[in-house]
């Protein structure tokens, strides 16, 4: 199941609990909370950064050029100035 962050969406009714971010664990398919577990205050959800684990980061390599191309990806290279060169 997956991790929602949330915070108070008004601070002067807002608990030490909710007055910073908090975490709820919950089924994609309920609805968001709308008030503060502990003090009832409302509060929304707040959009954070997914964390995303490749294979490469695991090994700590870089995926060649080929495996770039069997993917169907394109590899720019910077050339300074703005202008990017394809190579794959």
């Amino acid at each position: 199941m997956p991790t929602y962050t949330y915070e108070s969406s008004d601070p002067h009714k807002a608990c030490g609990y909710c007055r910073e971010q908090f975490e709820a664990t919950q089924k994609m398919s309920e609805e968001p909370l709308t008030a503060c577990p502990k003090c009832g205050g409302p509060v929304q959800r707040v959009i954070t950064a997914v964390g995303v684990v490749t294979r490469y980061a695991k090994i700590g390599k870089a995926p060649s050029d080929a495996e770039l191309r069997s993917h169907g990806f394109h590899k720019l290279v910077n050339e300074g100035g703005g202008k990017f060169r394809k190579v794959v």
